[in-house]
């Protein structure tokens, strides 16, 4: 079925388009981040996420807060995680007022590959976006993309 299949609702459309244009964006950015960096964008996503952690109260990430952030499940992060960390890319330790709690921080490797990568996703992400442009039934998605904000914070 295509977005525009007549049996399809128009609410089940627009998620076949939505969709369709997740799904050539993150391949497109897959393909470039591979290419040059040897990361996926999974990998790319988790790197981004734990260097935007800081010092201090709430400055860190559980494993749980982490997967909620690269939508994965727990045990996905975990072995995403883990493939990270054993490149010497991340590294795990326990909170150190709560045993049970671990946490995750990049490494100056890790931050030095991100800084290196960002302009990749970056440039692939715009070309992902401009081609899915011409096709009429993604541009009014790629308008949209293109002026959300990222969510403050709660």
């Amino acid at each position: 079925m295509t977005a525009t299949d007549p049996a399809l609702t128009a609410l089940s459309q627009g998620w076949c388009a939505l969709s369709l244009l997740h799904g050539r964006i993150e391949a497109h950015i897959e393909r470039a981040l591979q290419a040059r960096h040897e990361l996926s964008v999974r990998e790319y996503s988790l790197l981004d996420v734990l260097s935007r952690q800081h010092d201090g109260d709430g400055g860190h990430l559980q494993m749980k807060q982490v997967a909620d952030a690269v939508v994965l499940s727990q045990s996905a992060t975990t072995r995403l995680v883990t493939r990270l960390e054993d490149r010497g890319l991340l590294e795990r330790y326990l909170c150190p007022t709560d045993r049970r709690g671990i946490y995750t921080n990049v490494t100056e490797a890790g931050l030095k590959l991100l800084q290196e990568a960002r302009p990749t996703n970056d440039a692939a992400l715009r070309e992902a976006l401009d081609a899915a442009a011409q096709n009429p039934e993604l541009a009014p998605l790629v308008r949209a993309v293109e002026t959300l904000k990222a969510p403050l914070p709660a």
